[in-house]
């Protein structure tokens, strides 16, 4: 997942938790309560503000050791911090979807989940490259690009 902050001045801080050492990934953990990262990414995917400041805070901490994570804030999250998926996890979703709908013979839960994959995606063509990928390009057309 990408977790993205515009500062005030307009710059723009990018991390990807793909990018996240395994001892970076356990003290988000441990500042989270102790929280498992797959609750963890739970609250990334919903845009949980607490679960984002401490993937910004844990690589924050590699220029800075001793930074706290109670001195780091986000001024303004609600505009100015997101949490998009990346193209592995689109797949990951799309090859569970489709595992499910080819049993079933049909697109229909596919359809379903489009609009919220669109919605989470950090670049909106790895959705039409994921479909095409599981022979399900022909659902792609139907993309409407919006700004969300």
């Amino acid at each position: 997942m990408i977790v993205t902050y515009t500062h005030p001045d307009g710059t723009v801080e990018q991390t990807s938790t793909n990018d996240l050492s395994a001892i970076e990934s356990a003290d988000v953990e441990e500042v989270m309560g102790g929280t498992a990262w797959r609750v963890i990414e739970d609250r990334l995917r919903g845009q949980d503000p607490t679960a984002m400041r401490a993937v910004l805070w844990a690589v924050r901490k590699r220029a800075d050791a001793g930074l706290k994570f109670a001195q780091v804030d986000v001024p303004g999250w609600r505009r100015r911090l997101t949490c998009r998926i990346e193209r592995e996890e689109i797949d990951e979703v799309l090859d569970n979807i489709v595992s499910e709908a080819l049993a079933k013979n049909e697109d229909a839960a596919i359809d379903a989940m489009l609009p919220h994959l669109r919605k989470l995606a950090h670049e909106r063509d790895d959705i039409t490259a994921a479909l095409e990928a599981l022979g399900k390009g022909h659902l792609a057309p139907d993309l409407q690009v919006s700004e969300d």
